[in-house]
């Protein structure tokens, strides 16, 4: 598994680190815009090439997976030209801007027989598939909480009058494809496409939502999604069933710790042992890599379209509107 990265931010670095703890796969390229973006990433992980032309990185033989981790409005355009490429392409979470997006993509890596893979932590978690191994335990379900708000450094840039990438319409930007897509990941990955969702959000006068509570309907229970970009708060998710509940510390993205209240009894659940949570999907997409199991690939990429399609229905109840919504 030869991989070239497109973008330098935080999270190409955890990538990177936890590619290093995967036999069998490494990094042999990078791109940025600019060389001296990328020169201490690349020194830290021995990354030999650096490349500014993004054609050159799509047409080096020697790699077979481009990961693509740049802002979310560029997910699509670049994607789908490495798959024009021939690559295989590992695509950072928000999966696309627009459900459209999603299924150009999905076409396209099915005519030619190339994996694609939207980079979501939470559901290839150790810990999250125990939360479906033991929710059973909580009877008929009443009510999902999930809260993840972390105040962003850019929201300070924000007030000032600027317009960083993450908040910006243009860029695809806000809370709920930031920050809120981890619960969104959360609830349906258990639970299926809710009958009905709103998204109720906080937003700039540029029409960006900085934090927001999303609903969920099912047939029995409601969920709750809260993601925020402007506050911090206590991140969690609360299951609450008749016979108990059952309660995830730190939040969605990371299911650190789980913890099972059945009556007067408590389970602990937690069988990660790492902390960087992007090393549990590279080892799931290593071996569906390794297998050639196009059926689990394409499972894979039917849920991220189910998500992109309730992440669409959402974002438009709010009234925020994106580019991509026009092409």
């Amino acid at each position: 598994m030869k991989i070239g990265t497109i973008g330098t931010g935080f999270i190409v670095d955890f990538f990177l680190s936890a590619l290093k703890e995967i036999d069998g796969a490494e990094c042999l390229a990078m791109y940025s815009r600019k060389e001296e973006t990328a020169k201490a990433l690349a020194e830290k992980y021995q990354v030999e090439t650096i490349y500014t032309d993004l054609e050159k990185l799509y047409t080096d033989p020697t790699i077979d997976f481009i990961y693509v981790a740049s802002p979310n409005s560029l997910h699509y355009e670049q994607t789908y030209r490495a798959l024009e490429h021939g690559k295989h392409v590992i695509c950072e979470k928000p999966f696309t801007s627009t459900v459209h997006e999603s299924e150009s993509l999905m076409e396209l890596a099915r005519k030619n027989d190339l994996m694609l893979f939207e980079g979501i932590t939470t559901i290839h978690l150790p810990n999250y598939q125990l939360i479906k191994q033991h929710i059973g335990k909580l009877g008929e379900l009443k009510f999902v909480q999930c809260n993840y708000s972390q105040y962003s450094s850019k929201y300070d840039a924000l007030v000032r009058g600027e317009t960083p990438n993450v908040f910006n319409p243009e860029f695809s930007g806000g809370a709920l494809a930031d920050i809120n897509i981890y619960n969104l990941h959360f609830v349906l990955n258990l639970f299926g496409v809710p009958q009905s969702v709103s998204y109720t959000a906080n937003k700039h006068p540029n029409g960006i939502d900085t934090s927001g509570v999303l609903l969920m309907k099912y047939p029995n229970f409601i969920a709750e999604c809260v993601g925020a970009k402007d506050t911090r708060s206590m991140n969690f998710v609360l299951i609450q069933g008749e016979n108990g509940y059952l309660h995830v510390e730190n939040g969605a993205n990371g299911c650190q710790n789980v913890v099972l209240h059945l009556k007067d009894k408590e389970v602990v659940l937690n069988s990660q042992t790492t902390n960087n949570l992007l090393y549990y999907e590279l080892l799931a997409f290593k071996e569906i890599f390794d297998n050639k199991d196009f059926d689990r690939c394409n499972q894979l990429l039917d849920y991220s379209h189910s998500v992109m399609e309730t992440y669409e229905k959402a974002r438009k109840t709010a009234d925020i509107v994106f580019p991509a919504d026009h092409r």
